[in-house]
């Protein structure tokens, strides 16, 4: 399949389950455990979607979301799937309208079986 997945999150245990469900569904994943490691590996790498959670240290995945947008034609187009445990508020939803994630997924209503069909599907792949 050879499409590269960047995850940027924080909470190992989550990191590492959203990961292997990833890898064994054939993607190639790229781990970053903030938003400030986010940023510089996606603009290295450059991969093919990112699924972001919000709070995390030293730079929250609003913050990195805006700063993938601002990187050209790749960071404008990029899919980047939000997966967070934080409801929408008005500062959320605002940053939400502006940088036009592909999706925005409560963790606790999202298992990860289906956030990797989603993962696949916003990639067009079956």
């Amino acid at each position: 399949m050879n499409k590269k997945v960047l995850v940027v999150e924080d909470e190992p245990s989550t990191r590492k389950a959203i990961v292997e469900k990833l890898e064994r569904s054939g993607f190639e994943i790229i781990e970053a455990k903030d938003g400030e490691e986010g940023l510089k590996v996606a603009l290295e790498t450059r991969p093919d979607l990112i699924l972001l959670d919000i709070l995390m240290p030293r730079m929250d995945g609003m913050v990195m979301m805006d700063k993938v947008r601002n990187e050209g034609d790749w960071g404008k187009s990029v899919p980047i799937i939000v997966l967070t445990n934080l409801s929408a508020d008005d500062k959320i939803t605002a940053g939400v309208v502006v940088d036009e994630p592909a999706y925005y997924l409560m963790k606790t209503d999202w298992p990860i079986d289906e956030v990797v069909t989603k993962v696949k599907s916003t990639l067009g792949i079956e």
